[in-house]
């Protein structure tokens, strides 16, 4: 490439800027595009793969606007387009994206997946090539202007034409090197430093002066940090936890995990499309828990900051977790905004060691559903109905028979109370009387609320409906969804079934 020396090092500089997991969104669009043009010049260097190119940009995703999105995903494309390993990685995040409420990023995911099925390999290859080199003998803009008012002899546009003295001095030298078999300036490689050699040598000479009493106690530290003992969630713990992640989705605090080592509570508030999450880690065992690390999945449609103690948070670089002594405890603070509509909840995985050397790994599950993100609506019963028709349709309508486990107290009014109070309280939706005649059926209505802005920069919200229908004598429930997008309607069923069944134990 004739300006591949320039062009790489921009490429590297990049890739370097944003390896860390902070950095400014103006840079990782200035990456995501450089990495996507020129990448491939870079691309045989160590540690500067396709894939690995994928992967530092991708470490973004989730702390990014849709703007940079959109930038990200034609990167995505063009590396993709030249990598084979690369594929794989990117095919899950189109196919993920093309049901995106933003515009722009599903339709770039859907042409971008569609695009080898339209059209032949050659063509493909023509659409996603990188940028043309300009042309070196090209004139500069302020030639042709030169050129248009001085004409061709005129000394101003010798002036401009004529390299300066600099560039005089580097072709001369250039072309002596040349003349004596060595690599020209412009085509040499920047030589490149592994950048821990350094330190490694310095970590050697500290060793040698350390004396064999403390060497042998650091390989026994070692020894344990590299075999500890794991130590998951017990089995007959699961269905109390289940309960409590439950109960917690349609409550505004409670405990969402507890076992003789820790205490998981949880704190939570929502209006509109935002959302604050409290969580609060309590150490309940007779010493202290060291490396104490909390890592949160951060999902497409989730806009979301953190804050907590002091080393927390697990941002994937490899530092020291905290430590949280004895009847302590640690907080971690979310903000967060929905863009999106969804079906799941977002995994928090705590790990931890003690002092006697066991790990612990808890996996668990934040009680953020698509219900915390709803604000009621009251309709007439004429209005419900008429609403309940237009969303009539397969992808629109989500409907599922629950039977009451044999032990439950049975369906009564009392029940049917509990029930209601569910949809208004703990789902959030507006209760619709007068719908049904009997009692046994319950009516709501709902918008979902989300940040994202539609093309005249209003919010996008989905609005949604629900009935849930009790047969007494069936000891059974009939839970039906209607909303203009398939994962409202099956999150909100969901939610409904396992708040119903909670009421009956």
């Amino acid at each position: 490439h004739p300006q591949g020396d320039l062009q790489g090092y921009a490429a590297a500089t990049l890739f370097l800027a944003v390896s860390t997991h902070r950095c400014h969104e103006t840079t990782v669009r200035v990456a995501s595009y450089i990495l996507g043009e020129f990448g491939f010049l870079i691309a045989e260097r160590p540690g500067m793969s396709g894939e690995e190119q994928f992967r530092v940009l991708h470490q973004h995703w989730y702390n990014v606007d849709t703007q940079t999105r959109s930038i990200l995903i034609s990167s995505y494309a063009k590396l993709a387009n030249l990598y084979e390993e690369c594929r794989p990685l990117v095919a899950p995040v189109f196919a993920k994206s093309k049901n995106s409420v933003d515009v722009e990023v599903q339709q770039r995911c859907a042409e971008y997946a569609s695009m080898r099925e339209a059209f032949s390999p050659e063509a493909v290859e023509d659409l996603l090539r990188e940028m043309p080199p300009f042309e070196d003998k090209r004139r500069s803009a302020l030639e042709l202007r030169l050129l248009e008012t001085e004409g061709e002899n005129s000394a101003a546009v010798t002036k401009a034409s004529t390299p300066s003295e600099v560039e005089q001095q580097r072709a001369m030298l250039n072309a002596q090197m040349m003349e004596e078999g060595m690599t020209p300036i412009d085509e040499q490689e920047e030589p490149e430093f592994d950048e821990q050699e350094e330190p490694e040598l310095e970590e050697e000479d500290e060793e040698e002066e350390m004396d064999v009493a403390e060497a042998a106690e650091d390989e026994k530290i070692a020894a344990v940090e590299a075999n500890p003992t794991l130590v998951g969630i017990p089995k007959d713990l699961i269905p109390a936890m289940r309960k409590a992640f439950s109960n917690l989705c349609t409550s505004p605090s409670g405990v969402l995990f507890e076992n003789a080592m820790l205490q998981v509570g949880v704190k939570h508030e929502y209006v509109g499309a935002q959302g604050r999450i409290s969580v609060f880690f309590g150490n309940l065992h007779g010493t202290a828990l060291h490396n104490f690390k909390v890592k949160v999945d951060q999902p497409d449609h989730l806009r979301m900051q953190m804050q907590g103690t002091q080393g927390l948070i697990d941002d994937g670089e490899g530092d020291e977790g905290c430590s949280i002594e004895n009847k302590t405890q640690a907080k971690l603070l979310l903000l967060v905004e929905v863009t999106a509509p969804f079906d799941d909840a977002p995994s928090m995985r705590i790990t931890f060691e003690t002092e006697e050397g066991e790990r612990h790994d808890y996996p668990l599950r934040l009680p953020l559903v698509a219900t915390c993100f709803m604000e009621p609506v009251n309709l007439d019963p004429g209005a419900f109905m008429q609403r309940w028709k237009s969303l009539e349709g397969q992808d629109r309508e989500c409907q599922e028979v629950m039977r009451l486990p044999p032990n439950s107290s049975g369906i009564d009014e009392d029940y049917m109370n509990r029930v209601s109070n569910i949809i208004v309280s703990g789902l959030k939706f507006g209760r619709c009387e007068g719908v049904d005649p009997t009692p046994w059926t319950v009516s709501g209505a709902a918008t979902f609320r989300t940040g994202a802005k539609d093309v005249n920069g209003n919010n996008i919200n989905v609005g949604c409906l629900v009935r849930v229908e009790a047969n007494p004598k069936a000891n059974a429930f009939r839970v039906t969804t209607r909303t203009l997008h398939p994962l409202c309607s099956k999150a909100i069923k969901n939610v409904s079934l396992v708040s119903i069944k909670l009421a009956a134990l």
